[in-house]
């Protein structure tokens, strides 16, 4: 640990040295306006985003802050600066930084263990459970596979609460050691959350609002999409339903959870507007609201913690390292120190990027899930500030051979599927895939026979009904009855010796980019018969 600690030091000194021979010489030229009005244009278009909304900050001072397209396909209404966008995991910094007025009040330690806060933490392995601290839920270096969990935030409509969410912990299997490496978790900060609400004695919801939100004079931004004053300007969620972009169903979280505490790692409803006082609080600008943090702390968030890969190849920002901070991703572009993070939530992308040796941020939302629009318009405008001419960035973007092996992969399935149902008996009998399966934390999903058909749904999350349909051998396909969910399953039935399935493994049709669900860390196990009935006797009458 010490060792590790030491690194993210050393890195954070390093970028405090002086390195003007490196630095790209800052550009004092306006921001043309019209041009990144045209890089918008042809982005909206190019990833058939719907509506966007930017804000660009420099030296103090809002020089954009402008909305685009529209906030639904359904009613065309228009974005403007003010539209409220979920921003997901852009949340995650808000959280880090009341967590980070808490430290200011002496209150709370980063390194304080977890369980002097809440007793009933308890993680996979005992070990990590007795050393794992405030810092290591931000810090996504747990141990823990990428997204584990996600289940109980995605799709909404589930009815896990915050008591569920930390129980659940102790039977997710560590894919790697403690510390050793990065991998992005969202669960961990609903934990965060809840440190924040029972040393506030007060829900992480309430505690955000009051202590950063209004003071900011965010006053239309709210913890949660039910906690809009007003929620006649807000976009809808889009994303592709059968390839074709449409309006989808908005992530209103989890039916049991009256206090939003399942929303700290990524609830928050804001606008370009809003997000613009955010940005000039941390930017430090002359007349922006005042600092709330103390500057040590605000350096915390913002001092590497976990490094993470870096891509090989030479990149026009000449970065060398990449790491997490506590509630921002971290770089260095050209020289300079990058602080940033992007979201994606459930029909919705952000991203915020600041620059604060250059006093520059800039925030891009958008109402549809693909993350080329807020990389492409973020690029071009950061490219201004740096020097940085001749780059396309909404054509760098395109990456057509992505998408059409992710399409050629998809039909190929398909049509397999349609082979398989040709074969199929058209009295088929299923007894030997019904039953109930158990997973630990998950709960129970049911397969059973319609007539000729066989399905499957989730006891616990009643938006995950779908059809089972035949592909190879024992693996079947899920097609979902809601298709706002990104991607199909496979879904592989484990038989015993008499050809009767003893447990079921779901994987994903295709990698869909941005897509969090973790149907592939459920250990379904059958639940013999006699279980099964004796639960069925105590479950409520169907109304």
């Amino acid at each position: 640990m010490l060792l590790f600690r030491s690194c993210g030091w050393l890195l954070a000194g390093l970028l405090s040295l002086p390195a003007r021979a490196q630095t790209a010489p800052p550009v004092t030229a306006p921001l043309d306006v019209a041009a990144v009005d045209a890089v918008v244009a042809r982005t909206l278009k190019a990833f058939d985003v719907p509506g966007m909304a930017v804000a660009v900050v420099k030296d103090g001072q809002v020089v954009l802050a402008k909305g685009y397209g529209v906030r639904s396909l359904a009613t065309k209404a228009p974005v403007d600066a003010n539209t409220l966008f979920g921003i997901g995991s852009n949340t995650k910094a808000f959280t880090t930084a009341v967590l980070g007025l808490l430290v200011d009040e002496g209150k709370l330690r980063w390194d304080d263990k977890v369980t002097k806060y809440l007793p009933e933490f308890q993680m996979y392995d005992p070990y990590v459970t007795a050393e794992f601290t405030v810092r290591d839920l931000l810090c996504h270096r747990s141990g823990l596979g990428q997204g584990i969990g996600d289940l109980m935030l995605f799709p909404d409509s589930a009815d896990f609460t915050i008591s569920d969410a930390i129980h659940n912990l102790r039977y997710f299997k560590p894919v790697a050691s403690f510390r050793s490496r990065y991998e992005y978790d969202n669960c961990l900060y609903l934990v965060a959350g809840e440190v924040v609400a029972r040393i506030a004695r007060q829900p992480w919801t309430e505690f955000v609002e009051t202590r950063l939100l209004r003071p900011l004079g965010m006053h239309r931004s709210a913890t949660s999409f039910a906690r809009l004053a007003d929620p006649a300007n807000v976009t809808d969620a889009h994303n592709l339903v059968d390839g074709r972009v449409q309006v989808i169903r908005r992530n209103l979280g989890s039916t049991a959870d009256p206090t939003g505490a399942l929303f700290s790692a990524g609830g928050i409803y804001s606008s370009t507007t809003d997000m613009s006082q955010w940005v000039r609080m941390l930017l430090g600008a002359a007349g922006a609201p005042a600092p709330l943090l103390q500057p040590a702390t605000q350096r915390e968030l913002w001092t590497p913690q976990t490094l993470m890969p870096t891509s090989p190849r030479p990149t026009p920002y000449n970065t060398h390292f990449t790491a997490y901070g506590l509630g921002w991703f971290l770089r260095d572009v050209r020289g300079y120190q990058e602080v940033w993070h992007t979201d994606s939530f459930s029909g919705m992308v952000s991203k915020v990027t600041l620059l604060p040796e250059l006093r520059l941020g800039i925030v891009v939302l958008t109402n549809q899930v693909n993350r080329a629009a807020y990389t492409a318009v973020t690029n071009q405008i950061e490219d201004h500030y740096l020097g940085l001419n001749g780059l396309d960035r909404v054509q760098e973007q395109m990456a057509p051979a992505t998408a059409l092996l992710a399409a050629a992969a998809n039909a190929t399935v398909w049509q397999q599927v349609a082979v398989a149902q040709k074969a199929e008996p058209k009295q088929p009998n299923y007894a030997y895939y019904v039953g109930r399966y158990r997973d630990a934390w998950f709960g129970d999903v049911t397969v059973y026979q319609q007539g000729a058909q066989l399905w499957l749904k989730a006891a616990r999350l009643p938006r995950l009904v779908g059809q089972v349909l035949p592909y190879r051998g024992n693996t079947r396909v899920i097609r979902w009855k809601d298709r706002s969910i990104p991607t199909d399953e496979f879904a592989t039935f484990n038989l015993d010796a008499q050809g009767r399935a003893t447990s079921l493994k779901l994987n994903n049709l295709v990698y869909v980019p941005g897509t969090a669900y973790d149907f592939q860390d459920l250990d379904l196990q059958r639940v013999p018969e006699t279980a099964a009935v004796k639960q069925k006797t105590v479950l409520p009458k169907a109304a």
